[in-house]
């Protein structure tokens, strides 16, 4: 097929699947049915459109692109728009955040990656709220819920299931599920997540045996809730005390692999009882233990987010609530089938494994293998039916991994933090086929769409095809 009848092709299948909608990982990473770049050289590369900064990925529907962006010197949040085929920059358009909210030393406050349904795009910040365009960047609705009780920011994206957006929120305090109107942005149904904290996990929705559940990953376990009411309806324990990755849904069952520092079995953080501590570091004989009273150490460092009145005090109910946390953390890749009633942890769960675990990155099912990366670029790779370990290896991608991994064409994808994007031939026994090193921070997920690579940089947006 030439270059050009291959163009023709991708603009046919664009067409074709415009009516589709787009949200982050909808396709839980992976996108078969076209040849997809290996090299990302000069011979692949489509465009390069120059971006301001932000960590969200493209959201690609027709013939447009939708991202989210921080401009630092001015503090200005914006939802852009470029044309899918030349990169072109179509629209922006500035959020009426009046604070900034705090984020973590790598994050941003653009990390949110918008929705698409053709008809309208879904852009949240955590510095706001929701906001919702037209595609052609008029403003249709706002809904302001931000900034919220977290020193590392917003970064839950919103799905769209039915005629509605979801969203997740977890953080310090008043954690919460959100279902609005798509056309009007009034709210359908909400309800409170308490018992969780900051967490930063997407949504998925899974469908089985007529029951429709959108799952939710949060600190300690995972929870599936009805879509048209928002109430419980199953849960499994056996996460860590911080998610940040997205669940994936292959063959089924759901995938989800979490770690945070302090949950591992023979590493585990923990606090001594509120009696003990009030003995050991209550100086002032207040009956709370005040931030300036702790010595250096694993509370002192998470004080914040254990202090959940700020106050700069801890009181009994404050550290009792997170010894429980840390006692109950799992660090673990878990395989769960879903659905049915109240706890299913032991019925639910199909294996466990408990090594190369990656924090941030969500791992991706391709061809009956789970794919992790964990920092400093450690690859694990596991039998999808029974968490057999396959194969351990090193990408070429050193240091941290923020975004998650994706496939297709019979290639796995890793891009790191430092800019190295590296491609494994998919399989059993996988094997490094390439790589790319862009000399420009990734913490983005790339999206995959008709044949096409959009990769995000600080510094850009790229489009790669196979040639």
């Amino acid at each position: 097929m030439t270059y050009r009848l291959s163009i023709l092709v991708m603009l046919l299948m664009t067409n074709l699947s415009a009516d589709d909608v787009v949200w982050f990982r909808h396709d839980h990473g992976v996108v078969d049915g076209a040849p997809l770049p290996s090299t990302f050289d000069s011979e692949e590369l489509v465009w390069r459109t120059p971006l301001v900064s932000g960590i969200s990925s493209p959201c690609v529907h027709g013939d447009r692109i939708f991202l989210s962006t921080f401009r630092k010197d001015s503090e200005e949040l914006a939802t852009v728009c470029l044309d899918r085929k030349t990169g072109r920059l179509l629209w922006s358009k500035k959020a009426p955040a009046e604070q900034i909210e705090p984020v973590h030393p790598v994050g941003s406050p653009a990390a949110s990656t918008p929705a698409c349904d053709g008809k309208h795009v879904y852009s949240f910040f955590g510095s706001y709220g929701l906001l919702c365009y037209t595609v052609n960047g008029e403003l249709v609705w706002k809904k302001p819920m931000g900034p919220f009780q977290d020193e590392f920011g917003a970064g839950s994206s919103p799905i769209l299931v039915d005629d509605m957006v979801i969203l997740n929120e977890d953080h310090d305090t008043n954690c919460f599920l959100i279902a609005l109107d798509k056309e009007t942005g009034d709210t359908r149904w909400r309800i409170t997540r308490d018992g969780f904290t900051r967490s930063y996990s997407t949504p998925i929705l899974v469908e089985k045996d007529n029951q429709r559940s959108l799952v939710v990953a949060g600190s300690l376990r995972l929870t599936g809730y009805d879509v048209a009411t928002g109430n419980v309806q199953w849960w499994v324990r056996g996460l860590s005390r911080i998610v940040d990755p997205t669940p994936v849904l292959a063959n089924g069952r759901i995938f989800i692999a979490t770690q945070t520092a302090g949950g591992d079995a023979t590493n585990r953080i923990s606090m001594e009882p509120f009696d003990e501590a009030l003995t050991t570091y209550d100086r002032n004989s207040d009956s709370h233990v005040g931030k300036d009273e702790l010595p250096e150490g694993p509370v002192l460092t998470r004080f914040f987010r254990i202090d959940l009145d700020q106050d700069q005090k801890l009181s009994r109910s404050e550290w009792d609530y997170h010894t429980k946390v840390f006692e109950l953390a799992q660090n673990q890749a878990l395989s769960i089938k879903p659905g049915g009633t109240g706890d299913i942890t032991e019925s639910g769960i199909t294996w466990k494994y408990r090594k190369g675990l990656p924090t941030v990155p969500s791992s991706v099912v391709y061809r009956d293998v789970m794919y992790m990366v964990k920092d400093s670029g450690i690859v694990t790779s596991l039998d999808a039916s029974n968490g057999e370990l396959l194969q351990q290896g090193r990408s070429r991608g050193r240091g941290n991994y923020y975004a998650s991994l994706m496939a297709g064409d019979g290639k796995v994808f890793l891009a790191s933090e430092r800019g190295v994007i590296t491609v494994l031939e998919a399989g059993r026994k996988w094997s490094v086929l390439g790589s790319h090193d862009f000399k420009e921070r990734i913490l983005a997920t790339p999206a995959i769409r008709d044949g096409r690579i959009y990769v995000r940089t600080d510094a850009a947006l790229y489009c790669f095809q196979t040639k």
